[in-house]
């Protein structure tokens, strides 16, 4: 069976790799058992999307799947406007734009791009301060598109028992995979 990428473990695998095995640990168990008040109000700020209730025009994909041969990654679409090639990712509240978002539109990009779609401009859209945040296409910022190639490298070579993981504190005292990890900051 071939392998691919969840366009999600991107942004989850650079704020910490091992997050990905603690996430996949839970499989199918309820979500309130482990998941704290962020993920919770961002689950619930997309729920038009996975509800695909957002809009009815036909222009607008929502919440399709997608899959890229290219990089073996795979997800959803939160919108596509087919007629203006606008390639939108709904955020419940941006303060920061972290890598990993910019990483999780490229993937949707490629995806659309390889299934035959004009993808002409990518927005991060802050359902909070109803903002969009334009974000360059992977050719107009090649920095970027390497960064995102080289995470898609080392999450494919990432191994869990290999010695050396060094966790960032921070990051640990907001993880909600804290009590399950050996090596967090506790």
């Amino acid at each position: 069976m071939e392998t691919y990428i969840p366009i999600s473990f991107l942004n989850d695998f650079i704020f910490c790799p091992r997050s990905i095995y603690f996430h996949q640990l839970y499989g199918n168990f309820n979500t309130q058992i482990y998941q704290q008040k962020p993920q919770i109000a961002g689950k619930a700020a997309h729920s038009s999307i996975d509800e695909k209730a957002y809009s009815t025009r036909k222009n607008i994909l929502q919440g399709i799947e997608i899959y890229c041969e290219q990089y073996k990654i795979c997800g959803k679409v939160d919108l596509f406007d087919t007629d203006s090639g606008k390639l939108t990712e709904r955020k419940r509240q941006i303060k920061t734009i972290y890598d990993g978002y910019v990483f999780q539109v490229y993937a949707q990009y490629h995806a659309l791009i390889e299934m035959g779609y004009a993808v002409n401009s990518i927005a991060l859209y802050d359902i909070t301060h109803n903002k969009n945040h334009p974000i360059p296409l992977p050719h107009e910022n090649p920095d970027m598109q390497l960064k995102f190639e080289k995470l898609i490298e080392q999450i494919n070579s990432f191994d869990m028992n290999a010695p050396g993981f060094i966790p960032v504190e921070a990051k640990c005292r907001n993880c909600i995979y804290s009590n399950l990890c050996d090596y967090a900051y506790t």
